[in-house]
């Protein structure tokens, strides 16, 4: 009789999501973690390179809470 191994759970998908999920409408990214939405969207079927890449290049994207306040003359 073959037994057959117990399943394991999906591997966790790295996110930088910091669950604070708007998107400035100038801007194009989330306030939260800079991703666009069609990065957020397809997040999950991405490779993990291709994660990783996306991950890397945030710090440099512009600040979407600082062009927020900046339109609202803060």
């Amino acid at each position: 009789m073959t037994t057959t191994p117990p399943a394991r759970p999906p591997r966790p998908i790295a996110t930088p999501c910091v669950k604070v999920c708007a998107v400035n409408g100038a801007s194009g990214y989330c306030l939260g973690c800079r991703r666009t939405l069609a990065e957020i969207a397809g997040w999950a079927k991405l490779s993990d390179e291709e994660r990783a890449a996306i991950t890397a290049a945030l710090p440099d994207r512009p600040d979407p809470m600082a062009a927020l306040m900046a339109a609202a003359g803060r």
